[in-house]
């Protein structure tokens, strides 16, 4: 799936990823391929992006939304 990053700035991240761990409002939740449409609110913490070879990054945000349709990924991020 498709994930991209931004914040007021610029573009924190863009590219392909296998999973996406976020830190929701009630709590951390895992965006998977050709999840649900899903719309939510993100508050503090990290961002945790794991991509096809397995590697890892992490991205921290101050909160921010996300939106998830058609196996893209936004997250407009603080």
């Amino acid at each position: 799936m498709n994930i991209e990053i931004i914040d007021p700035d610029k573009t924190i991240f863009q590219g392909e990823a296998d999973l996406v761990q976020l830190p929701g409002k009630d709590g951390s939740f895992e965006i998977l391929n050709n999840h649900a449409p899903l719309i939510s609110v993100l508050k503090a913490g990290k961002i945790k992006i794991v991509d096809h070879d397995k590697n890892t990054q992490f991205f921290e945000v101050k909160g921010g939304v996300i939106e998830v349709q058609k196996n893209k990924v936004l997250i407009l991020a603080e």
